[in-house]
């Protein structure tokens, strides 16, 4: 394995705490993780092949190891996290949530503070509210702010010298404070902590301020502004009552982690309890591909990434606790200026909220993959049974050639694994041509009757071009023996599009790099039959069935990969001219020739004297020439 090839270096590695990465031969970091003593951490990866797919395909693909040491396993914690943000390894769990919901910024950094909605969060000073579902709600809730506190919209820059206030003071939707006599900074700021108050769903909190304030106003004779206080403090409250969903005084502030691990994936849901009422519910998920298959890892991840833009509550709630929990919760603690505390409650309310995400999860995990990975997997079980394979052909890779006549001769390769397509793993392939006066032979000879390429032409055998059944061997043999070299991935099936001669071709191929026990099946066009090595006769497979449809829909896709490619290599070819190939001629020789003689043919019609007159003598012998010998 080639990570054996960097055994002297990780046993050099110090026995500090720490962060890893490893690259690939292109020098990506393709995964980043954490340590308390980097030798022995990285040490295990030596013989830990064979535990899991994702070990072993992240074990067959490291080619460089770096290191950087920290004073403590909560710095590598942090250091972890933002490597991971920053580079987005793809071995490494990376959540994400799909919709990219709003949050709402309150501009604390301002002396006069407004209410802005943001799609991401960021360490500007500035105080963060979300984020929203649906999307809609952070526009309402801004509005609200404008309504019930009088927080300004407007970018103007205050000095409280303005004459009079805009339309906005009128309809009392601002305070003013762009009029000092109207609105000081003494009654802004409290306007500012009471929209804090409500963006952070401290509720009940804010109703008892307001109320305060409100009988205040009233012993004073303030009657206008106590009505004002009396009508937002309804306002809270009729919000207060619709954000119920669970309440209890004994759950204060916290978050709740619901995690549902399955084969297709990870669905995280966050519910945020504020006050004793859960306000808002934040969904996550992970893609299969990353090793989601241990419940405390996706819950690892998800802390840490959950948290990355926010401040945690002090208690949050999981359902299994991490392996460097202690680590976690100091982190935690310095990022909130508190002490955080991470827990898995067992019984009462605090159980019965864990219980209510978990439940949430798995009914997202349900909608996100079930339904879709079920015919996937039932698809790859019935091509499992009737190829008679031994293991369940998770990864397909497909190959079509695209050609006319001959001409601009390409190919592609899609890959499928689990039933979906990898468009990062797609190739192209150029198919060259066959030296002069060689004729292939073999495989790559039409069996009779079976003569076709990729447009439905005849094979042209014994010309310079490659008929199909040469292309699909070349590409077959170029794309093995470079994977060979590379240690893998190897296809579970090797899908041709074509019949027996396509297929023998691709066998052809892979004997000649030393992979023929290697599963390659050809799928033919029209009837739409599966050709094997191991019958004499294609296998007719349900033309209803989801094993057909699987293999249809990946020929199809390569067939379009592969006549997209070809379509911009034609263009490419229609875009150069014959007088391309003369030496001394370049793109403005070229344009002024075709401009005076009107076209190839007329440069060829030319005498010497007319060419010189319009290149130069140099340049016209060059010219007269080439097409003496063509």
């Amino acid at each position: 394995m080639p990570i054996h090839d960097l055994k002297e270096q990780i046993q050099r590695l110090p026995e500090q705490p720490g962060v890893y990465l490893y690259a690939n031969r292109a020098g990506e970091t393709i995964y980043v993780g954490k340590a308390r003593s980097l030798r022995d951490r990285v040490r295990s990866y030596l013989g830990a092949y064979g535990s899991s797919p994702k070990t072993d395909a992240l074990l067959d693909e490291i080619a460089g190891l770096d290191v950087i040491v920290t004073d403590s396993v909560v710095e590598a914690l942090a250091l972890e996290n933002n490597l991971i943000k920053q580079r987005a390894p793809r071995y490494n769990i990376l959540l994400r949530d799909d919709k990219n919901y709003p949050y709402l910024q309150l501009t604390i950094g301002e002396a006069f503070p407004r209410v802005l909605v943001a799609r991401a969060v960021a360490r500007d000073g500035h105080f963060y509210a979300g984020p929203f579902l649906p999307a809609k709600l952070a526009r309402r809730t801004m509005g609200l702010t404008h309504k019930l506190f009088g927080i300004r919209s407007c970018n103007e820059v205050i000095t409280g010298e303005r004459g009079r206030p805009c339309l906005e003071y009128d309809i009392k939707r601002c305070l003013a404070p762009c009029v000092a006599t109207i609105c000081g900074p003494e009654r802004y700021a409290q306007a500012v902590a009471d929209t804090r108050l409500f963006l952070e769903g401290r509720s009940q909190e804010l109703a008892d301020t307001l109320h305060a304030r409100m009988m205040d106003a009233a012993l004073h004779e303030r009657f206008e502004e106590a009505a004002a206080l009396r009508d937002a403090m309804r306002t809270v409250r009729a919000v207060q009552e619709r954000q119920q969903k669970m309440a209890s005084p004994e759950l204060g502030d916290r978050d709740v982690f619901g995690v549902k691990v399955g084969p297709s994936g990870a669905v995280v849901q966050v519910f945020q309890v504020r006050g004793g009422r859960v306000v808002e519910r934040v969904e996550f998920a992970a893609e299969a591909g990353t090793d989601t298959a241990r419940e405390a890892d996706v819950v690892e991840a998800a802390v840490q990434q959950f948290y990355a833009d926010q401040a945690p509550p002090p208690d949050v709630h999981l359902p299994v606790l991490p392996e460097e929990a202690e680590a976690l919760e100091s982190w935690l603690g310095d990022r909130a200026g508190r002490k955080v505390r991470l827990g898995v409650p067992q019984r009462g309310d605090k159980r019965g909220l864990l219980d209510l995400a978990r439940r949430n999860a798995e009914l997202t995990y349900r909608s996100r993959f079930d339904a879709g990975a079920t015919a996937q997997y039932e698809a790859l079980e019935l091509l499992q049974a009737a190829l008679r394979l031994p293991e369940l052909p998770r990864r397909i890779e497909c190959f079509d050639i695209s050609t006319i006549q001959g001409s601009e001769t390409v190919a592609s390769m899609v890959v499928c694994e689990d039933g979906r397509m990898k468009r990062g793993e797609y190739r192209k392939f150029r198919v060259g041509r066959r030296p002069e006066g060689r004729r292939e032979t073999g495989a790559g000879t039409n069996p009779p009757g079976e003569g076709r390429n990729a447009s439905g032409t005849g094979s042209r055998a014994g010309n310079r071009f490659l008929d199909d059944f040469a292309a699909m061997e070349q590409v077959v043999r170029r794309r093995y023996a470079k994977l060979l070299e590379a240690g893998g991935p190897f296809p579970d099936i090797i899908l041709i599009d074509g019949g027996k001669g396509q297929l023998n071709a691709a066998y052809a191929a892979l004997e000649s790099v030393g992979l023929s026990n290697l599963v390659a099946i050809g799928l033919a066009k029209k009837e739409e039959l599966v050709f094997t090595r191991d019958h004499e006769q294609p296998l007719a497979l349900d033309p209803h069935g989801p094993a057909l449809r699987l293999l249809q829909r990946i020929r199809d896709e390569a067939h379009r990969f592969a006549v997209t490619f070809h379509r911009r290599a034609r263009a490419m070819r229609d875009l150069r001219s014959e007088l391309d190939d003369i030496p001394g001629v370049g793109p403005r020789r070229r344009k002024t020739l075709l401009t005076r003689f009107g076209s190839v043919a007329g440069v060829r019609r030319a005498t010497r004297e007319e060419l010189t007159a319009v290149v130069g003598g140099k340049a016209a012998d060059a010219i007269v020439a080439h097409f003496a010998r063509t």
